[in-house]
C-alpha cells in the first residue's frame, strides 16, 4: 500500500500541545537521621523506596540503593518526578532494613514513613528551615523547589519511629543540560591489609545551608589501586546548579562491607575545569589526603584520578520533540474475531449499545483523543484482522475498514468510529487472532521514515482485541524488530479472556525475547486491560494507556542521537 500510516509529511510546527505534559521536572535527594537499628551484630542497611498515589491507591514509583550498616544515610540515588501544577501529587517516603535480596517490601525490616505532597502552591516560609518549626507547620507539608525539609518518621500506628528523621531536598530541573564525566584512577593509596582498596568516588556540591551536599556516588571497583569507573550522566543542575564556577568536591574512598569506608583522598574542582578534558586530551587532578599532607613533608599524593571526558549536552524531553515538529503517527488494528461474538447479539463486545458505544468505540475515543492533537492533518488508517471479507470471504489480518486498501485514511477519531461502525455488517468474524501481520504492517513504514535520519515521526499502533494471541512466535518477534524502530504499540484488551500472553509482551518486568533468541532493544508495548477501567472516567484509561510513551519517544531518539529538529541544539 503506497501510503504512510498517520498521515502525509511531516510539517515544521505542532498541533497544540494537551496540558498534562506541559511539566517541569523535581529532583528528590533522601537523607536519613538516627533511623531504627533493626539488625542485633550490626546496624540497618537502609534504602528508601517511593510511592505516588494513583486512583486511591499507593504505587511504587522507584528506590534508591541500600546503604550498607548506616543508620544516617545520604542516597546517592535521586528521585525525578514530573511536576503537574494542577494536580495535588500525594508522596510516601518509606524505609526499609534491607534483610534479604528479595524485591519484595514485606521481606525486609519496616524503618518508619513520611507522606507528603509535591507542590508550589504553598511555599515554606522564612525561617522555617528548622526541624521545631517545620513541626509546627503540621502534618501536611509540601516539598518546594529548591527547598529542604526534615520530618519526623512514623511507624505504621502514625507514632514516632524512634527518633528517626527523614530529610527530603528538591530542585527543579529547569535547566536541560545534562554532564557525562568518564574517570579513572591511578597509584591511589593501598587501604587494605591483605589486597589493594576497593575505590569509589562521591561528589558533593555546596547545599543552601553552607553544608556540603552528596549529588553523586560512583560504582565500587573491586582490588585495585588503578580503577576505571563507568561513564556517568547526571543533570548539570544536580551537580552545580547550573553554575560553571561552582566548586564541587570529590572524595575517594576505599569500600569496607561493615560501611566504615576507609578515606583514600579529595580534590575540588569546577564544571569549568573539568570542560578541559576533551578529545582525547585528559584532565589529571592530584587526590589529596590532608592528615598525611600534615604530617609528611615528603607527602605528594594519594594518587591521582584521571578525567578522561567531560560532555555537557542537552538532555530533551517529550515536549521539546513535540515542539520541535515530531509528529504521532497513529494507526489502529480492531480484532474482528468469532470470539467477539455476533455483533447484532447484546452480548457481543462489538454490539452497539443505545448509546451508541461499545469496550471498542470507548479504547478509540479515550486514546485517540489524546493523540490527534499530536497529527497535523488527523488522517489516521484503521486497520481490522481476523474477519473474512466479501466478495470471495477470504480471511484477511490485514484490511482497510474502510474497505478502500490504497487509501485507508480516517478523518480523526469520529472519521475511526464512522468506519468501524459501517463495516460491522459487512464482514464475517472468523479468525484467528494474528497480530504479527499488522504490527509488521505499521513497522515497515516506521523503517522507512528511519532513512530520513530526523526525529520527525513517531508511530503508534493500538491493537484492540478480545483474546488470546495464536501467532504468539510470530508476534514476539515482529515486536522484537519494532523495538528498533520509532514506533511504540499499545493493546487494551476487552472482555474478560485471560490476558496473560499480553501482559508477557509488555516488558515491564522482564525484557522480551524473539523465538531466536534475540533481545528486544527496549519496551515498546503497553497492555491495558479495559475491564478495569469500565468505571472510571475515559481520562482514566487515556492516561494508563499512554502513561509509558513520553519516554519510549525519548528514548528512542535519544538512543539514535537524534535531537528535536526545529530547536537548537546545546
Amino acid at each position: 500500500m503506497a501510503y504512510t500510516p498517520g498521515g502525509g509529511a511531516p510539517v515544521a510546527g505542532a498541533a497544540p500541545i494537551s496540558s498534562q505534559y506541559c511539566v517541569c521536572k523535581v529532583e528528590l535527594s533522601v537523607s536519613g537521621q538516627n533511623l531504627l537499628d533493626r539488625d542485633v551484630t550490626s546496624k540497618s542497611d537502609p534504602f528508601c523506596v517511593l510511592f505516588t498515589e494513583n486512583n486511591g491507591r499507593w504505587m511504587e514509583y522507584d528506590r534508591t540503593e541500600t546503604a550498607i550498616n548506616n543508620l544516617n544515610p545520604a542516597f546517592s540515588k535521586k528521585f525525578v518526578l514530573d511536576y503537574h501544577f494542577e494536580e495535588v501529587q500525594k508522596l510516601k517516603f518509606a524505609l526499609f532494613d534491607q534483610d534479604k535480596s528479595s524485591m519484595q517490601l514485606d521481606e525486609h525490616d519496616f524503618l518508619g514513613q513520611f507522606s507528603c505532597s509535591l507542590g508550589t502552591v504553598s511555599r515554606t516560609p522564612p525561617g522555617a528551615d528548622s526541624l521545631e518549626s517545620q513541626q509546627a507547620l503540621g502534618g501536611h507539608s509540601q516539598i518546594v523547589s529548591s527547598k529542604k525539609i526534615t520530618r519526623p518518621l512514623l511507624l505504621m500506628n502514625d507514632k514516632p519511629a524512634g527518633k528517626g528523621l527523614i530529610t527530603i531536598a528538591a530542585q527543579e530541573l529547569s535547566d536541560n543540560r545534562v554532564i557525562t564525566l568518564s574517570l579513572a584512577g591511578r597509584k591511589l593509596d593501598k587501604k587494605d591489609l591483605f589486597g589493594k582498596s576497593d575505590p569509589f568516588l562521591e561528589f558533593y556540591k555546596p547545599g543552601d545551608d553552607g553544608k556540603w551536599m552528596l549529588v553523586h556516588r560512583t560504582e565500587v571497583i573491586k582490588y585495585t589501586l588503578d580503577p576505571v569507573w563507568k561513564p556517568f550522566t547526571v543533570p548539570l543542575v544536580s551537580l552545580c546548579d547550573g553554575d560553571m564556577d561552582k566548586p564541587i568536591q570529590v572524595m575517594c574512598y576505599d569500600y569496607d562491607n561493615d560501611g566504615g569506608h576507609d578515606f583514600i583522598g579529595e580534590f575540588q574542582t569546577s564544571v569549568s575545569q573539568m570542560c578541559q578534558a576533551h578529545d582525547g586530551v585528559p584532565l589529571e587532578l592530584e587526590c589529596i589526603n590532608p592528615k598525611k599532607q600534615r604530617k609528611k613533608k615528603s607527602y605528594k599524593n594519594s594518587g591521582i584520578i584521571i578525567l578522561r571526558s567531560c560532555k555537557i549536552h542537552r538532555d530533551y524531553s517529550f515536549l521539546d520533540y513535540i515542539l520541535g515538529g515530531c509528529q504521532l503517527m497513529f494507526t489502529v488494528g480492531i480484532d474482528f474475531t468469532a470470539s467477539n461474538g455476533n455483533p447484532l447479539d447484546p452480548s457481543s463486545l462489538h454490539y452497539i449499545n443505545p448509546m451508541g458505544t461499545n469496550e471498542y468505540l470507548s479504547a478509540i475515543w479515550a486514546v485517540g483523543q489524546i493523540i490527534q492533537d499530536y497529527d497535523s492533518d488527523k488522517m489516521f488508517p484503521a486497520l481490522g484482522f481476523g474477519a473474512q471479507l466479501p466478495p470471495d470471504w477470504k480471511v484477511s489480518h490485514e484490511f482497510a475498514i474502510n474497505f478502500n486498501p490504497t487509501n485507508p485514511f480516517c478523518s480523526g477519531v469520529d472519521g475511526i468510529a464512522q468506519a468501524y461502525s459501517a463495516c460491522l455488517p459487512h464482514i464475517r468474524f472468523y479468525g484467528p487472532t494474528n497480530f504479527s501481520p499488522i504490527v509488521n504492517h505499521v513497522a515497515r513504514f516506521a523503517a522507512q521514515a528511519t532513512q530520513q535520519q530526523t526525529a520527525t515521526q513517531y508511530f503508534i499502533l493500538l491493537i484492540i482485541t478480545d483474546g488470546v494471541i495464536s501467532d504468539m512466535e510470530e508476534t514476539r518477534h515482529a515486536v522484537v524488530q519494532a523495538s528498533k524502530l520509532p514506533m511504540s504499540i499499545i493493546i487494551v484488551g476487552v472482555g474478560n479472556a485471560d490476558f496473560a500472553a499480553m501482559e508477557f509482551l509488555d516488558g515491564d518486568s522482564r525484557r522480551l525475547r524473539s523465538y531466536t533468541g534475540e533481545e528486544a532493544a527496549r519496551d515498546i508495548v503497553q497492555f491495558v486491560p479495559f475491564r478495569e477501567f469500565r468505571n472510571a472516567a475515559k481520562e482514566t484509561l487515556a492516561k494508563a494507556v499512554l502513561a509509558e510513551l513520553p519516554q519510549q519517544v525519548v528514548q528512542y531518539f535519544k538512543h539514535k542521537n537524534l535531537p528535536p529538529t526545529n530547536l537548537e541544539p546545546a
